[in-house]
């Protein structure tokens, strides 16, 4: 059953034809990814099809009946209201009923509010809409219903827009780079969602693994045309390798059909006959096609390194962590660490969002100073910092500026030097585009451009975090290629496995409390060597017990020391709840610095977890009065 049909779309934006007469349909079940460059209109096209933007020309049109989500490639929560409040903000008895209640729950009402809640969703048989809200809040790792959305993580942004969009389970969905900002355990489990039969998925992303694992259909925007493979994206690799090969082959022998043509055409005389005509209009058609241009404009990437030597980076006992020592809100990010890294190292930093190693990063290069140990970096060492926030600007800026804000000629190997216009076209910039402000570039070129800025600074130690969120493919294997033959030092934080597996040898893997072990070989092997450990039945001693007869259950009264307990829980939960509402109020306040957003997070985690403690402990206990 088709559910989707698009018949001839064009989009233009100013003078840039984004793209034109584009028409497909999808079908039932079909799970299709949009593969194409930076700046070519991927993500305008998805917005056009969402509905959230309207085309020049042509008409896109769905199935009726079918909900359709949709989930933006930059996702920027700034409302203060709660998780709850964004998770369920439409306007419906069922999702005003769950809205209500789950707010009486985490604000722990009692009497009339709670009763109130309970029979209303009793009314409208609810339930089972709630568990399905806390199943998508519980699996997208969302545990604090009344935190504000504005100090959730950019991470949790996207884990609660994703669940978001989720949570009516829609028949058709339309995702613009799902798996930027999540990490690698989360993007498996997305898989594992999106991968259900009957559910049709339209996306556009860069990682390849994960087109390789959900999508059996990839449309490719190339020279102006759309074309379908049906199958992975390892099968359309392959597949468009050999269309390439073709194409080039009918070129060639069309440019020798056309010298032979052109030779014809000028010994014609000047007297046109029918069937001279028409051979006329066929060498018109023959000069077109031969002489059509399919080159592709890639990404050059060539600057000099300075020698790197013994020394690099070597950190001795580090240790740091967050909030107050020897108390239950101390979160450690690094315990006792020592390392050193060497010339040549490409070293992956892996672990679950919030671990800390964005955080680790910024000891390494002493932006942040340890709370023991020390950090000492080589004399030699020209520090290149790819950070995964992009390109940071006071003002908007022409592009061709923000290059020659850093330099106006580039050194090269081999003494050779660039200018920055030159160096801004080998990165895809044409000269006229670079006069244009960073402000109308889309997400993707705004990368392009600060690694740019990057590189030009001809590091010899490499320090990329989340170097691949926007990126297109074609620029990711270029800045592959360029890194795989580079004798620097690399050290990557990334969610892309592809990117990981291609370039790192060893990977430093955060365990959590502090705890970071190393690992030689690929990030695949070590997913391979976790299933494996995972999957192996545990070894259960037996033990022999003694046959006891059950004790009969009897109704047992409140001593004295659990009135005394109950007593002080009861003053200590309001305080708790007090301290939960000014952890959250200042994670509200703007420019406040991710370090002390950190630390208030794993205040408010610390409290949380003791509020929910004590208030188990208090139904225990009210039950005996």
């Amino acid at each position: 059953m088709n559910v989707l049909s698009v018949e001839k779309v064009a989009k233009r934006y100013g003078p840039r034809q984004l793209f034109t007469n584009i028409s497909f349909g999808l079908e039932k079940g079909q799970k299709t990814a949009i593969v194409a460059r930076n700046g070519t209109g991927k993500s305008t096209l998805l917005k056009c099809i969402a509905g959230l933007e309207t085309p020049d020309e042509g008409i896109i049109t769905f199935n009726k009946g079918l909900r359709v989500g949709y989930l933006d490639q930059s996702v920027h929560m700034t409302a203060t209201h709660s998780l709850v409040d964004e998770m369920l903000d439409q306007d419906d008895p069922v999702t005003n009923a769950v809205r209500a209640y789950e707010h009486a729950v985490a604000r722990h009402a009692e009497g009339k509010v709670m009763q109130d809640a309970i029979d209303r969703m009793t009314e409208l048989s609810a339930w089972d809409f709630e568990a399905h809200v806390q199943v998508l809040l519980h699996r997208f790792g969302l545990r604090d219903m009344e935190q504000p959305v504005n100090t959730l993580s950019g991470g949790q942004q996207k884990r609660l827009a994703m669940a978001k969009v989720l949570i009516h389970a829609p028949d058709v969905l339309i995702l613009d780079e799902p798996t930027n900002h999540l990490d690698v355990h989360m993007i498996e489990q997305l898989e594992d969602e999106l991968s259900v039969p009957g559910l049709t998925l339209l996306l556009v992303t860069h990682d390849r693994y994960f087109l390789d694992n959900v999508c059996d259909e990839i449309i490719e925007m190339e020279f102006g045309e759309f074309t379908r493979f049906k199958g992975n994206y390892s099968y359309y690799v392959e597949k468009k390798a050999g269309l390439d090969e073709v194409r080039d082959a009918t070129q060639q022998h069309l440019r020798g059909l056309m010298k032979s043509e052109l030779e014809w055409v000028r010994k014609m005389p000047r007297a046109r006959g029918t069937k001279s005509k028409s051979r006329l209009d066929a060498f018109d058609r023959i000069k077109a096609d031969a002489t059509r241009d399919f080159s592709r404009d890639e990404v050059k990437i060539d600057v000099k390194t300075e020698r790197l030597g013994g020394k690099v980076i070597e950190a001795r006992n580090l240790t740091k962590g967050f909030g107050a020592a020897d108390t239950e809100a101390y979160k450690p990010i690094v315990k006792g660490f020592s390392y050193s890294l060497k010339r040549g190292d490409r070293i992956g930093i892996v672990g679950p969002n919030g671990i800390g190693k964005s955080t680790f990063l910024d000891l390494l290069v002493a932006k942040l100073p340890p709370d023991a140990g020390t950090v000492s970096i080589g004399d030699t060492v020209i520090l290149g910092t790819f950070d995964q926030r992009g390109l940071q600007l006071t003002e908007d800026k022409r592009i061709i500026d923000v290059v020659r804000d850093i330099a106006e000629l580039i050194p090269l190997n081999k003494g050779k030097t660039l200018t920055a216009s030159g160096l801004l076209e080998r990165f895809l910039f044409d000269k006229e585009q670079q006069w244009q402000y960073v402000s109308t570039l889309s997400g993707g070129e705004k990368r392009r451009l600060y690694l740019c800025t990057v590189l030009m600074k001809n590091p010899n130690v490499l320090i990329l975090d989340e170097p691949t969120n926007d990126l297109d493919i074609p620029t990711l294997n270029a800045l592959e290629d360029f890194l795989v033959d580079l004798d620097i030092c690399l050290l990557i934080v990334s969610h892309d496995r592809y990117f990981m597996d291609k370039l790192c040898t060893k990977l430093l893997v955060f365990e959590g409390e502090g705890k970071i072990k190393e690992w030689v070989g690929s990030y695949s092997e070590l997913r391979d060597r976790e299933r494996y450990e995972a999957s192996r039945p545990k070894e259960v001693k037996e033990v022999k017990v003694k046959e006891q007869k059950k004790p009969v259950a009897t109704a047992k009264k409140m001593s004295y020391a659990e009135r005394l307990e109950l007593q002080k829980i009861e003053k200590e939960i309001p305080k708790l709840e007090a301290k939960k509402a000014e952890i959250l109020e200042a994670m509200g306040k703007g420019g406040v610095d991710h370090h002390k957003i950190m630390e208030l997070s794993v205040e408010l985690e610390k409290t949380g977890k003791r509020l929910d403690e004590i208030t188990d402990r208090w139904l225990v206990l009210s039950e005996k009065e």
